[in-house]
């Protein structure tokens, strides 16, 4: 069964950002993707040598399947890098793989935000999934009476732990953003302005977390509505 509520309507702006978002980090991507670096350099080289020369030596660098699905496994210790990125020279490649290494040098110096967003994945996880089931099933049987206000209350608790999550993201992927441009001008792994289309890859690829905050934000607001209701 559909649930309609008018208070939905709240989030068609936040649907309409992320998709904005979405369509500009493909679009930079597949731009920088087509520009090779003076050196270069795959992205797979690129991660090798942050690593190497940061002296970091228990990391290592894989492969992935899909596209953009580029990420740092702490437990496993392992930057992998989606297989557009392992093996191209491209300036979008050495972006995405020094932003990984990013996320490892964080690791290693015990960086806290990133540590307080690992803490808090199991929570957000079942927030994002069980708090509006909640909240809507709250509203659905409202015969229950009290019963029915406590799911929708622990259903928006839920999904505040869903905002905090996005908040604690958003320096965490800041922070790797500006420790990979600065790696990658301190080696010397891209030149010149070269430099400038990495910054854009990765400016872009922000955005999106920024989106997705805004969304989720929104989110918890269409709830509140549809308690007071």
């Amino acid at each position: 069964m559909f649930l309609f509520h008018p208070s939905q309507l709240i989030l068609i702006p936040g649907m309409a950002l992320m998709f904005w978002a979405q369509n500009r980090v493909q679009g930079t991507y597949r731009k920088y993707a087509e520009v090779k670096s003076s050196l270069g350099m795959t992205g797979a080289e690129v991660a090798q040598t942050i690593l190497r020369r940061s002296g970091i030596t228990n990391v290592t660098v894989e492969p992935v399947e899909g596209e953009l699905t580029d990420h740092y496994d702490p437990s496993a210790k392992a930057v992998r890098l989606s297989e557009s990125v392992f093996a191209s020279n491209s300036l979008a490649a050495a972006a995405v793989a020094a932003h990984e290494c990013g996320h490892v040098l964080q690791d290693v110096k015990g960086y806290k935000p990133m540590n307080w967003r690992a803490a808090m994945v199991p929570v957000a996880n079942i927030g994002s999934n069980l708090g509006p089931m909640l909240v809507i099933g709250g509203i659905i049987f409202t015969g229950l009476g009290a019963v029915s206000s406590i799911f929708i209350n622990i259903g928006i608790a839920l999904f505040t732990a869903v905002i905090l999550f996005h908040v604690v993201t958003l320096p965490v992927e800041f922070d790797a953003s500006n420790r990979a441009l600065r790696l990658i001008d301190e080696l010397g792994i891209l030149q010149g302005e070269e430099n400038q289309g990495a910054r854009e890859v990765l400016n872009a690829a922000a955005l999106t977390y920024v989106a997705t905050t805004i969304y989720a934000v929104l989110q918890l607001v269409q709830l509140l509505l549809m308690r007071r209701d």
